[in-house]
Formats: structure tokens, C-alpha cells, sequence
């Protein structure tokens, strides 16, 4: 309570020298960074870390429950041994969140803040190569990859969704008449949010986690079991960072059991999550039915970031060597799992023979560093310190990429002009591929796969117009997109006709790599609800509320000027 009084003797603003964290090269002259970087390299790969559930600040360690995350790129090699939830810990969890809630929420936004303002200095100093070690032997990561994860996109998220927060409160009524003090109070909500993050953002865990709470909600985080290793250390980072026990509740578990318990539970007030489409509807139905039978005592808010087939459209008077270039990173840079991921290419019939050749001549080059590597185990070892490509994240994902590989091997309407290999003898990997396709409506167009597989289609010049069209209608999703060209006019063309087939869209740049505060990120159609994290929209969904009008006058009587006689 004495620090409560103490917040209202002065207005607070935030440091004004909050800016996106730069990403370190990482070159062969940053000798330092890799030293440091072995260092912790070393000290994850010796060992495996019993990771526990953390419930109001208890470390709950499972033997009998316990879940082994391996090294992607060396699936026999034990990073970590899980502890699993059980019902009652879930239980546990979600009343940890009740009992931690009004202690939060009524401390002011700068005390909030500054948890997270610390976990940003954090993150990108003490705890920078652990992060970063942690991210790419758990997650299959080229140190670069993780660099722009788990340590600048995680301190950037933290840092402006505070700037953010602040704007947001500074939102008051613009009208207030003689005596009359209109204002506004942003509420938590009443309930808890389940954060539901994904595999292939550390960073995506951190604002999932991070927005609703600095906005004064208390959380259940189920993280992936194959990001446990980074989660679990980004955790421990809040906490050091002052995050009060209860706030966040770290419960790794069976995915279906611990969303049951959440989502049927009548404290249930929002779900923030990061996954596949077809999940994300599965819980929105369940969320929609369990509304409709009166389970929630408010209408729960849903902000879900989904799937994508994601386009390059390039124009006949594109500048090739660069749409080339963006392709391939957009296309195969971590193995192609970003939900913005390149995976589908559209090229004037004129240029596609120059286009595929440069492209597969790039990646075929013995110096490209296309070849899958284990980059975290060649940078231990002082070998290859620049690999380009990994493994993907698990046995699921790699068989699916390799069906899809031997199903483009026997149909005619398909041909595969680069790569197709797979190799799953000690770690899960698969080349970079592009597979050409002569049906723009071919179900290649149209899935996604989130590997590096790259579906490419060839238009008639002169049907530009006709292929946006297509672009637009082929699939159910509307995530990111680019075009590329130099004719202004074909930039303006593909812009309006694709307005809404992309809630990124680029010109003459890949479609990945969206940065906090400079892109907001985020789709629409089956690809989200499009509420732009690194934005301060999304945290407009995390609280509710409340108008007050103070009445300085008194009346003195009850009638109005019309109720003359």
C-alpha cells in the first residue's frame, strides 16, 4: 500500500531512448561474440536441464511425467527433460493467476513496466548467448536467426509494448463540459489469458506472454515442448527481472489436456496464441460453443496468429538479381518454418528460365551454405560459423516435407528443378527444394508446408493482372506477400488488387522479417484475427474499459427548461 501512495506523487514517462536493439553480424572478425557464444554453446549441450512447471513461483519437478526435447539437428542428443502437467497442476496454475491478479493490477504501469524494461537489458546483455545457444540447439536456429529471435525482436517487444501501453493510457475523452471531468480507466480483464506459443519464435513466446501482463493480466503459458529450453530460460529471466510469483504460470504439458482445463474453465477471459490454423479454429469453436452454454462470465477475447502461403509476385521489369536474393532468404532461411515464410513464387514466362537458373545455381554454389548443417554443433567445433540452413524442428514436420517431396516426383503437373533430398539419419533435414508447377490452381499453390519447399508458377507476360487475381482467390489465407518491380504502375496494379490477400505487404523486399514498431505483423482471412503485434492495437484487446464522468455541480432541482407549464 506505501508504494501504491508513493506512484501518485509523481507522473512517470518512459526512457526516451528506447530503440530497436541492433543485431549483431556475427562475422568472422567478431571473434569475441563466438567465443562467448561456444561458451554457453558448450554448457547446454553437456547437459541436460530438468525444466519444471513454475506455479506461483514453486518449481514443480515430474519424474513420473517427464518429456525429453532433443537437438533437431541430433535427434539422439537430450537438451532437456520436460516436467509434464497434470490436471491439478493446471488447476493450480489457473488459481494462481486469481490469487496474483489485484497485487498486479493495481500497481501503476511503470512498475509493470519496468520487469519488462529489465528482462530487455537482460536478454540482450547477461543472459544474450545463453538465450542464444538455447534457441539454436533447441530450435534448429543459425546463430543469425537467432540473433534477430530470441534477442532483438524479444527486447524490442518488451521495450515499445511499453512505449505502447503508455500511449494507450494517455487515451482520455476529448470533451469535458463545465463542471464535468470525463476520463478513462483501462482495466485488466477479469479473468486469466491463456498464452498458447509456438515452436519457432522465442520471441512470439515473449510478447504472447508479455503484452496481456504488462497490461495487468495474470497468464497460463503452455509453451511449445520443442522451444521448452529457451521458454523456460526466458522465464527465469522475468523472474529475476521482478516478475511477482503467480503472475506468469509456466506450464508445459499435453497440449490437448492443458487447453481443456483452460478454455473450460469460467475464469477463462482471453486466448493469445501462435500456432496452426487448423488448432487455432478447433479452440475458437470450442470457445464460441462453451460462450453460447454460459460457461464465461464475459465474452471472451480470441487473438490468434495462424498460417500462411505466402507470395512473391515478380513483374517482368523487376530487378532480378534482387528478387532472386529476397526469394532465397525468404524462402529457406530457417528451413522456411516462419508463418511468413516464402512459399509460393509467380514469374513472368520471359524471365523464369533466367529467374530458376540463377536462383538454383545460387543454392547449388559450394560456398552458398544451402547445405543442410547442424550450425550450433559447426560453430562448437570452429568449422562452418555461417550456415544458412538447418534441420526442421521435428520427426512430424520431416515427414511431411518428404511425402510432399515423393508425392512432386510422381505428378505430372509438378517438377522438381532443385533439391528434393532428405536425411533423417541423424538429424532432420531437408534440402532447400522448388518444385514447378504448371497448374496455378495445383493444391502445391494452395498448402502450406512450412518447410523449404517452394512452389513456383509461370504466367503469360501479359496476364500480370490476371495472376493477382489468382494470387488473391487460390488460397484461404492472407498473411504476407511481396511484388517486385521497377513499373510503377504494375506496383499500383498488384497493390490494390492484393489489398487483402496479405496484411503484410512488401515492395521490392522479401515477405519476412517483420520488425517491431517499424512493421506491424499480422493477417487476416485464415491466417488470424490480424490484431499487429508490435503494434499497440494488440494491447487494446487486453484490457477493458471503464468511463467515469465526475459531476462538480450540484443540481437543485429535477426539471428541464422544456418541462415549463
Amino acid at each position: 500500500m506505501f508504494r501504491r501512495r508513493l506512484s501518485q506523487l509523481a507522473h512517470y514517462k518512459l526512457p526516451s531512448h528506447i530503440r530497436n536493439e541492433p543485431i549483431k553480424n556475427f562475422g568472422v572478425t567478431d571473434v569475441k561474440d563466438w567465443d562467448l557464444l561456444r561458451a554457453s554453446l558448450m554448457k547446454f549441450n553437456n547437459s541436460a536441464l530438468q525444466i519444471p512447471l513454475v506455479i506461483n513461483g514453486e518449481r514443480i519437478y515430474s519424474d513420473s511425467k517427464l518429456l525429453a526435447q532433443t537437438n533437431p539437428a541430433d535427434h539422439q542428443k537430450v537438451l532437456a527433460n520436460v516436467s509434464q502437467a497434470s490436471e491439478s497442476d493446471v488447476e493450480r496454475a489457473i488459481k494462481a493467476t486469481q490469487d496474483s491478479k489485484r497485487k498486479w493490477f493495481e500497481l501503476p504501469l511503470h512498475e509493470r513496466a519496468s520487469v519488462f524494461l529489465k528482462a530487455a537489458d537482460l536478454i540482450t546483455t547477461k543472459y544474450r548467448y545463453d538465450m542464444l545457444a538455447s534457441c539454436m540447439l533447441g530450435q534448429g536456429k543459425s546463430v543469425y536467426q537467432a540473433e534477430i529471435d530470441c534477442v532483438a525482436e524479444l527486447a524490442d517487444f518488451f521495450r515499445y509494448n511499453a512505449v505502447y501501453a503508455q500511449q494507450l493510457y494517455a487515451q482520455q475523452p476529448t470533451e469535458s463540459i463545465p463542471g464535468v471531468w470525463n476520463r478513462a480507466e483501462y482495466r485488466p480483464l477479469e479473468g486469466f489469458v491463456y498464452a498458447v506459443s509456438p515452436f519457432n519464435f522465442t520471441a512470439i513466446a515473449a510478447n504472447l506472454v508479455g503484452a496481456p501482463a504488462l497490461m495487468g493480466n495474470t497468464v497460463l503459458w503452455k509453451p511449445s515442448h520443442y522451444a521448452a529450453l529457451s521458454n523456460y530460460l526466458l522465464y527465469t529471466v522475468l523472474e529475476e527481472a521482478g516478475l511477482p510469483h503467480g503472475v506468469v504460470n509456466f506450464v508445459p504439458g499435453d497440449p490437448v489436456m492443458v487447453t481443456k482445463k483452460a478454455l473450460n474453465n469460467r475464469n477463462f477471459a482471453a486466448l493469445h496464441y501462435t500456432g496452426s490454423t487448423a488448432v487455432f479454429k478447433q479452440l475458437y469453436g470450442t470457445i464460441q460453443n462453451n460462450l453460447a452454454q454460459g460457461v464465461y462470465r464475459d465474452y471472451p477475447r480470441v487473438v490468434g496468429e495462424t498460417g500462411g502461403k505466402n507470395f512473391h509476385l515478380v513483374h517482368p521489369s523487376a530487378d532480378m538479381p534482387n528478387a532472386v536474393f529476397n526469394t532465397i532468404r525468404g524462402a529457406f532461411e530457417y528451413q522456411g518454418q516462419k508463418c511468413s515464410a516464402t512459399s509460393r513464387l509467380y514469374l513472368p514466362e520471359s524471365k523464369a528460365t533466367e529467374f530458376l537458373t540463377d536462383m538454383c545455381g545460387i543454392l547449388a554454389a559450394k560456398d552458398s551454405k544451402c547445405t543442410p548443417t547442424n550450425t550450433a554443433a559447426s560453430a562448437l567445433s570452429g568449422g562452418d560459423l555461417h550456415g544458412f540452413v538447418g534441420p526442421v524442428i521435428h520427426e512430424t514436420s520431416f515427414n511431411k516435407l518428404k511425402n510432399a517431396i515423393e508425392e512432386a516426383k510422381k505428378d505430372p503437373e509438378l517438377q522438381i528443378v532443385y533439391g528434393g533430398a532428405y536425411d533423417s539419419s541423424k538429424g532432420w533435414f531437408v534440402e532447400p527444394t522448388v518444385v514447378k508447377c504448371s497448374n496455378p490452381h495445383h493444391k502445391f499453390m494452395k498448402q502450406e508446408f512450412f518447410g523449404p519447399l517452394l512452389a513456383v508458377c509461370e504466367y503469360p507476360d501479359a496476364k500480370f493482372p490476371e495472376i493477382c487475381d489468382i494470387i488473391d482467390t487460390t488460397t484461404e489465407y492472407g498473411l504476407t506477400g511481396s511484388v517486385f518491380a521497377r513499373d510503377r504502375e504494375a506496383v499500383r496494379l498488384a497493390s490494390e488488387k492484393l489489398r487483402f490477400a496479405a496484411g503484410n505487404f512488401y515492395i521490392n523486399d522479401k515477405c519476412t522479417g517483420a520488425v517491431v514498431a517499424q512493421q506491424w505483423f499480422g493477417g487476416a482471412r485464415m491466417s488470424g484475427t490480424n490484431d499487429k503485434a508490435g503494434s499497440g492495437n494488440v494491447l487494446s484487446r487486453f484490457v477493458s474499459v471503464r468511463n467515469i464522468k465526475e459531476n462538480f455541480y450540484d443540481l437543485t432541482g429535477y426539471k428541464y427548461p422544456s418541462n415549463y407549464e
